[in-house]
């Protein structure tokens, strides 16, 4: 099991596309938000788990989005997650989008450790860093 790059497959269905037949711009948040959830179940985590049992919550604080090309109905994007930096109470990922091979779109996306009980910051457990660490 590595953290150090995972990558995730999803196909652009008509739903995902706007009056132009292109994926429509907010939905690579969606493609980014479900690829990171699949690496972190990937590392051995669940996040409704980590609340339930440690009281935590991964929340994005901030995301900067560079739309490069456009993908369309019936394409098969990979979407990957890699950690650029893990901080005590946060990490900062790069996640792109590629079809054939090819960059659509690339994203820096900064996640918060926050406690469920007020969300405010708290630091990443070291179980779980343990296993974000390529």
């Amino acid at each position: 099991m590595s953290a150090a790059q995972f990558n995730w497959n999803v196909r652009v269905y008509y739903e995902d596309t706007d009056a132009a037949g292109v994926v429509y711009y907010a939905n690579y948040l969606r493609f980014f938000e479900r690829a990171r959830t699949e690496w972190l179940r990937h590392l051995g985590l669940n996040q409704e788990a980590l609340a339930a049992e440690e009281g935590l919550r991964f929340v994005v604080r901030r995301a900067s989005l560079d739309f490069i090309a456009a993908a369309r109905l019936d394409d098969w994007l990979g979407i990957s997650v890699r950690i650029l930096k893990l901080a005590r109470a946060s990490l900062e990922l790069e996640q792109e989008v590629c079809n054939e091979g090819r960059r659509i779109c690339a994203a820096t996306i900064q996640i918060a450790c926050l406690r469920e009980a007020d969300f405010r910051p708290v630091p990443i457990p070291e179980s779980i860093r343990a296993r974000m660490k390529p």
